[in-house]
């Protein structure tokens, strides 16, 4: 019941967004492909990264509905040469919108693992997300308006997950805290946010693999970590990261806003 008024609460908000331009990284999978949808809904210009050109033609042809543009760049974050790639994508577009969601934990969970599996880590969930900023940053500010919001994790304020994960997912959220409070001071309608989902099931997904191969596994997670007993969804993430992209989000400066149903434990009341 909660999440039916949530929805149509956001339905009813004018987010006023018809014809702004963003850039999403990772926009054509999981949590991001729905930011991706959610946005175009609301008449925003996609551009979007992704590993695979067929996942950015499949997500134009999904978005056609919308009568927006929609456009991507295929890059891997782990090459070197991906800037190089943004940078050319970029070159004659204003963004206006940027969400930092490419990220993954690439299965590294040994707390002692070589320093080429922390670097990779890092630059996935963290480093790419601040090279990003550095190039539409300056931008946002000479247009006097933008929003970014990076899409972090629970795993970045606790302990939970691969400490690779953790230890950089925690960085993007220092972050978004330190910047926001920068941007505050140079450039008063440049916002930046952090939305920090809890457990989601994607297709494909970690959680979505394991609900196959040992559906007794996530039933004991569920039971023992979530409070609602089940996962969140995208379209449960992606309303709410629409609307740190508006103009309502105004006085949101280096917000952490979590969405995870109380999940994380400092929000648990029987912590």
């Amino acid at each position: 019941m909660i999440y039916v008024f949530q929805q149509w609460l956001f339905d009813k908000m004018n987010l006023n967004l018809k014809k702004k331009n963003a850039l999403i990284t990772g926009g054509a999978n999981g949590i991001g492909e729905e930011i991706s949808y959610k946005l175009a809904s609301e008449g925003v210009n996609i551009f979007i990264t992704s590993r695979k050109k067929k996942n950015i033609d499949l997500l134009k042809k999904k978005l056609s509905k919308f009568k927006v543009n929609v456009d991507g760049v295929a890059l891997d974050f782990l090459k070197k040469n991906w800037i190089v790639k943004i940078k050319k994508f970029l070159k004659n577009k204003s963004i206006d919108i940027l969400v930092n969601n490419a990220g993954h934990n690439l299965n590294v969970t040994d707390p002692y693992c070589k320093r080429k599996n922390w670097d990779d880590v890092m630059n996935i969930n963290f480093f790419n997300s601040v090279e990003i900023c550095n190039i539409i940053i300056p931008k946002m500010k000479k247009n006097k308006w933008g929003r970014i919001v990076n899409i972090t994790s629970c795993a970045g304020l606790e302990n939970m997950g691969p400490v690779t994960y953790g230890v950089a997912k925690a960085s993007l959220t220092a972050y978004t805290r330190t910047m926001g409070r920068i941007l505050a001071t140079e450039a008063k309608n440049v916002v930046m946010t952090a939305i920090f989902p809890g457990v989601v099931i994607t297709r494909g997904g970690h959680w979505d693999k394991v609900l196959k191969s040992n559906p007794a596994r996530a039933k004991k997670y569920l039971n023992e970590r979530a409070p609602l007993k089940r996962f969140g969804k995208p379209n449960e993430i992606a309303p709410v990261v629409a609307f740190y992209c508006s103009d309502l989000a105004s006085f949101s400066h280096g917000a952490i806003i979590p969405v995870d149903a109380g999940q994380s434990r400092h929000y648990m009341y029987f912590n």
